[in-house]
């Protein structure tokens, strides 16, 4: 009675309380059941599951690349399991870094440059009782002291921060968080292995958390948005979250104000750019949980049909699904810009120059919105300049044309304004012509500059010019045009020699910046 009244209070379920988790029978599953396409298996990935098993140990394909050959997707990114320690792994490649310290894992890496790819590594866990656990007041970032050298660490809301202690497979999969993630394919083989019903699962489409909900919340919060975003990506393919998995979120959403924000947003960053944004906007929406995981997520959430917004979510899935390059320095300046334009505008209207208040605008934008998160780095330095490009693509004469287009950040300066051009926010033709000067030659490019120098001149000479008195002026109102040296437009009687007078001064200052003797004798 006693320990189920504590439970309550620390928010523990009932039956999970001090219940020993089902780790779930061994099935193995032959190729004639699952029916997954060796084909669609990353060769990489298989050199690294070859090479574990070679040196004697067990490996696997695991996580979601199974999940996605199941359903007959060919995954993006390859996770292996294996009982090698990291240490292990990394003695086996030549190209290997040990990355992390709540969960140490191995990535392996191949090819170079954009074209690199990353098979990440991890040891079999062991099943711990976080009442086992050492326990520490505070959380990862006021704790890192009392956190060196410990393999199992929980603090006080039972939330793990070190999880380094090895154990058999059966223990793995009992800690992975859902059922069709925690199944095991060797290419080798072919053979799935099953302890969670993953494949029934995968069959009938459910989306259903091993163990109970709450308390798998409660170790580790990112699960949420983990659900939210598998939710979404799998929606398509008809899965949805089973009544208990789902029932908890909003409850346990609190547990999410516990977790350092760099992590929150590295997830928010993979809610929008594995090419399901839109669906997660949507499923938040669903599950009633639209604000309060991360504000700047909750800005994305509340911008999402807005224009520009909207046309970037929406680019960005596309991309992904095409198998490009995102950026989330190009989204984020996509979703801050409705800021940073109407700081920028207000500060021009106050009297500041453009290109100042622009920049006081953009560093507002930073400090409000992003913070130190993202460390002010290449993120921060990326979005900074796209912003500060856009009022730069009005000047299409002289050397800035040429210039622009060979910034290595052009075309995301470029694809950003399109976007502008798209939701009506400046012409359209400005857009088009930038478009066809950055993919022409450079004679082609010469005579785009002079035609629009061209154009320019004759709208200056077909404008009214500001001199020009209207009938019922004062005979005093050409003095001021007068002096700037137009005083033949005007011939007011008796006022030849006052512009004599106006003449030899504009001559004066020609030659001598303003010395009133310069001019003396000009007549």
């Amino acid at each position: 009675m006693i320990k189920t009244f504590i439970d309550k209070l620390l928010g523990k379920s009932p039956s999970a309380a001090g219940k020993k988790p089902q780790f779930g029978k061994r099935v193995e599953v032959p190729v004639s059941v699952h029916g997954i396409d060796p084909k669609l298996v990353d060769e990489r990935a298989i050199h690294v599951v070859r090479t574990l098993q070679q040196a004697g140990f067990e490996a696997y394909v695991v996580g979601g690349a199974v999940r996605d050959l199941l359903v007959g997707l060919r995954p993006k990114d390859f996770d292996v399991a294996t009982n090698a320690t990291p240490e292990q792994v990394k003695s086996l490649f030549r190209r290997a870094f040990i990355i992390g310290r709540r969960f140490r894992i191995v990535h392996v890496v191949y090819g170079r440059g954009r074209e690199h790819e990353v098979i990440e590594v991890s040891t079999f866990r062991a099943y711990l009782d976080n009442a086992a656990a050492e326990q520490v007041k505070g959380n990862e970032r006021t704790s890192k002291n009392e956190l060196a050298g410990m393999q199992h660490a929980v603090d006080s809301s039972g939330r793990v921060l070190r999880d380094n202690v090895w154990g058999p497979q059966e223990e793995d999969a009992v800690r992975r968080d859902f059922t069709i993630n925690a199944m095991y394919y060797d290419p080798e083989t072919q053979i799935v292995v099953d302890y969670h019903n993953g494949l029934k699962d995968a069959k009938s489409r459910t989306l259903r958390m091993i163990g109970d909900a709450a308390t798998r919340y409660r170790e580790d919060p990112v699960r949420i948005i983990r659900a939210i975003r598998f939710s979404a990506k799998l929606s398509p393919l008809g899965f949805k979250l089973e009544a208990k998995t789902s029932g908890p979120l909003v409850k346990s959403q609190k547990l999410l104000n516990d977790v350092p924000q760099s992590r929150l947003f590295d997830e928010m960053l993979k809610l929008l750019q594995t090419g399901h944004a839109l669906a997660s906007v949507e499923q938040l929406k669903v599950l009633g949980m639209a604000r309060g995981i991360y504000p700047l997520l909750d800005v994305v959430v509340e911008r999402a049909e807005q224009g520009i917004v909207a046309a970037a979510l929406k680019d960005t899935d596309r991309r992904v699904g095409e198998g490009k390059p995102v950026a989330p320095s190009f989204l984020l300046a996509c979703v801050l810009w409705a800021d940073v334009r109407d700081g920028w505008d207000q500060r021009v209207k106050s009297g500041q120059h453009s290109h100042p208040a622009l920049q006081d605008a953009i560093e507002d934008v930073f400090n409000a919105r992003i913070g130190d998160v993202s460390g002010r780095g290449k993120l921060a330095g990326d979005m900074r300049e796209i912003w500060l490009m856009q009022p730069r693509f009005e000047k299409r004469v002289g050397s800035t044309p040429f210039g622009m287009v060979d910034q290595p950040r052009f075309r995301a300066g470029f694809d950003f304004m399109r976007l502008r051009a798209d939701a009506g926010e400046i012409d359209e033709v400005l857009a088009d012509w930038w478009q066809e000067f950055s993919m022409a030659s450079d004679d082609v490019r010469q005579d785009m500059v002079d035609q629009v120098r061209a154009e320019q001149q004759q709208q200056r000479k077909q404008a009214p010019r500001v001199h020009r008195a209207p009938a019922k002026s004062t005979p005093a109102a050409p003095a001021k045009p007068d002096a700037e040296g137009d005083g033949q437009e005007f011939s007011v009687d008796g006022q030849n020699a006052p512009r004599k007078r106006r003449r030899r001064r504009r001559s004066g200052a020609a030659k001598g910046e303003g010395g009133a003797s310069s001019g003396g004798a000009a007549e």
